[in-house]
């Protein structure tokens, strides 16, 4: 009788570990795609920040460039070069905030950024040769607010680079990268600047 109840306790434990132990790995694949979904939640918050402050730059620089068009009559080119960048840069930054760190919108976003960050360089340093443009109280200001802003821009990217690294080193991580690869759970591109000057705030002091 001892023998038969062993041998019935024997089959209950090896039902009970056969039901467990896919129970585990069920749970354990949920909190994996769960801590993914957590990271890239984590990653595109970030990611609003800076296109805050992005956007914020894009009307400092049209309301700018508007201010120097009553000095710089004979910059028009580089003045319109600067519009047309800017409004590239924001169409832009529109595809990446509707996909944050997705390497196309990512990549157009920084080659759009490149094109303005260098756009802007010549039109201060056209600037320079204006001494009423310098001195215009508008412009002074709006120079300020555009060294500001472009301070939160480098934090907030720096920030968003943070989170987008912490989600590639997850999925790329076993088992974790099984899971991102069954529910497409894609690389995200980090918002970086390829050259010292862009990494550095426009130089807009006139002084």
């Amino acid at each position: 009788m001892q023998l038969i109840l062993a041998q019935v306790e024997g089959i209950w434990i090896f039902l009970g570990v056969l039901i467990l132990i896919p129970l585990a790995i069920v749970f354990y694949a949920i909190a994996i795609y769960n801590g993914l979904v957590a990271l890239r939640n984590g990653y595109e918050n970030a990611f609003s920040q800076i296109d805050v402050q992005l956007t914020r730059r894009y009307d400092l620089i049209q309301n700018l460039v508007e201010t120097a068009k009553g000095y710089m009559k004979h910059e028009r080119e580089t003045l319109e070069a600067v519009i047309e960048a800017r409004n590239q840069a924001v169409t832009a930054g529109q595809n990446a905030a509707a996909a944050p760190g997705d390497p196309k919108a990512m990549q157009g976003l920084m080659g759009a950024e490149a094109v303005l960050t260098g756009t802007m360089g010549k039109l201060f340093a056209l600037a320079e040769n204006y001494p009423d443009l310098k001195a215009n109280e508008n412009m002074l200001s709006l120079q300020d607010e555009l060294t500001s802003t472009e301070d939160k821009v480098s934090y907030s990217r720096e920030g968003f680079n943070n989170a987008v690294t912490r989600f590639n080193i997850k999925r790329e991580s076993f088992p974790d990268n099984v899971i991102a690869g069954m529910y497409n759970f894609g690389p995200a591109e980090l918002f970086e600047l390829d050259s010292p000057e862009q990494r550095e705030a426009p130089k807009v002091s006139f002084s």
